[in-house]
């Protein structure tokens, strides 16, 4: 099924070298490098046909986004927070009427497009634990405040609530869980 060409895909990518800190008790920095790239091609695999907007500040990931066929993007700013904005007002400058944020660190995702036909102004995937928020789908212009962070799955909703977007969650097993801990990890069947 292909997707609207109105839509595309932003993906928020840091440095594969300084990658998955918090595994670092069970994986060595090489491993959690190879990890992370590894996660990164898969999630760039599963966002086709869209276009993939990657936003990175780290000369390495943006060679290698370009590679892939993405548009690099440089935030201003370090965090996910203003990568996600960078990312988003650089897919509207593009032409994009939606964007969908998707974190890089996700080592199974299926298709993303699908996610282009789900109702409502703002899609939501939760992590697994429904804390975080894995991939949202919102409309590229408007004003909207990203609430990555511990508790996001929430803020999130409660942001789209407040510019009167109606919200959709989407609860898919293969993008509702990331690699941030060991317990990630074995639910991967990485461990």
């Amino acid at each position: 099924m292909k997707a609207p060409a109105h839509t595309a895909v932003v993906v928020p990518i840091k440095s594969f070298e300084l990658a998955k800190g918090r595994l670092a008790e069970v994986l060595s920095a090489p491993a959690r490098a190879e990890l992370a790239k590894r996660c990164a091609e898969a999630v760039l695999r599963a966002a086709a046909p869209l276009p993939v907007f990657v936003v990175c500040d780290d000369e390495h990931v943006a060679s290698w986004a370009r590679a892939s066929g993405a548009t690099v993007v440089r935030a201003e700013r370090p965090g996910l927070n203003e990568a996600a904005a960078a990312g988003r007002a650089a897919a509207l400058d593009a032409g994009c009427q939606r964007v969908l944020i998707v974190h890089s660190d996700l080592p199974k995702p299926g298709p993303l497009a699908p996610l282009s036909n789900e109702p409502g102004d703002v899609v939501i995937v939760p992590d697994r634990h429904h804390d975080g928020t894995n991939a949202l789908l919102m409309p590229a212009q408007g004003d909207f405040t990203f609430q990555y962070g511990p508790g996001s799955f929430a803020a999130h909703r409660a942001e789209a609530a407040r510019r009167g977007w109606a919200v959709t969650v989407v609860a898919r097993p293969d993008l509702g869980l990331d690699l941030d801990t060991p317990d990630d990890l074995a639910a991967a069947g990485l461990a």
